[in-house]
């Protein structure tokens, strides 16, 4: 079985919770809270887990956050290499306003790595002997470098793995300069690394190309939440539309596209193929509640009614 490698270098616990309405200045009852392992690689792994594959996962973690947050990852059964940290694991707080059904996120910010703990998480994807795709998924914290991506593009090229990105900001554009297979951009983030101020549908493929150009990347994905994603690559380029399904939460779906492209792209099947697979991914997750990721039974299902453009 081909090996597949995530690093999360800013893992948090997701604490999913719902009030009937959000009031300022009131004490709100809360619904009993729900705790998940999170952050992007950790949920690409939970993901590719939950679709019948299997993972490394790769994680930064300190303190008492830090430990429950490695029970979580163990009552999951995730392989797990843990780099431990002086600093605690970050939380981050969902609440699901009831009467409007809208979905408040609140992010705390990533707490410093040192060198030594950042290094420790690339030594550790260097000690695997064999790999096939090394997933870098979620946002940066701070203390880490963007050359990080130098040494990870290296590392990749050594063993002759499939480097895949899902970032955003300075660290996407630093990753693209260095060499990956594949990025997951949504439309904003394509927007910031074709230095537009917006981006129409129409123009998704011909600015996807530049970016190939003027970088180093093989396979451009980009999502476009409901309205499914285009698959981009040098000799081609398809639209994927996935059905309409009843939405409760879009968090993790960006990380179930990513976990079933991944996971179809390891099981042999085309890059369109595995586009169209993570797009019914991305729709799955989207059809449970707070930070639940996709089943593969909804995955499957809706694999069959994704359209191909």
């Amino acid at each position: 079985m081909p090996t597949i490698i995530t690093i999360t270098f800013n893992p948090c616990i997701d604490k999913s919770t719902s009030v009937s309405s959000l009031i300022p200045e009131k004490k709100l009852i809360c619904s009993t809270p729900v705790l998940e392992p999170g952050g992007g690689g950790i949920n690409v792994a939970r993901a590719i887990k939950k679709l019948g594959g299997q993972a490394i996962a790769i994680y930064p973690a300190g303190g008492y956050t830090g430990a429950y947050f490695n029970e979580l990852i163990k009552r999951e059964e995730i392989n797990s290499i843990i780099i431990d940290t002086k600093n605690e694991t970050r939380e981050n707080v969902i609440v699901l306003e009831e009467s409007s059904n809208d979905q408040y996120r609140f992010g705390m910010p990533g707490n410093e790595l040192s060198e030594q703990e950042w290094r420790a998480c690339t030594e550790a994807v260097e000690q695997i002997k064999d790999i096939d795709f090394i997933v870098v998924s979620g946002s940066m914290p701070p203390g880490v470098p963007l050359d990080i991506f130098t040494t990870l593009a290296q590392i990749a090229e050594n063993k002759k793995a499939k480097l895949i990105v899902d970032t955003s900001g300075e660290a996407l554009n630093e990753a693209i300069k260095q060499g990956v297979y594949l990025i997951k951009p949504n439309l904003s983030e394509l927007s910031r690394l074709s230095n537009k101020a917006t981006i129409e549908l129409n123009e998704v493929e011909s600015t996807a190309r530049k970016i190939m150009v003027n970088g180093k990347c093989e396979v451009i994905v980009v999502s476009l939440g409901a309205e499914g994603a285009m698959l981009v690559t040098k000799e081609r380029s398809a639209f994927f539309t996935p059905p309409a399904v009843k939405k409760k939460s879009t968090i993790g779906a960006g990380d179930s596209m990513v976990a079933g492209i991944v996971h179809y792209l390891s099981t042999g099947y085309t890059i369109a193929e595995a586009v169209q697979y993570g797009v019914a991914c991305g729709s799955a997750a989207t059809m449970n509640p707070g930070t639940a990721l996709c089943k593969k039974e909804d995955a499957d299902r809706l694999f069959r009614e994704v359209k191909r453009i």
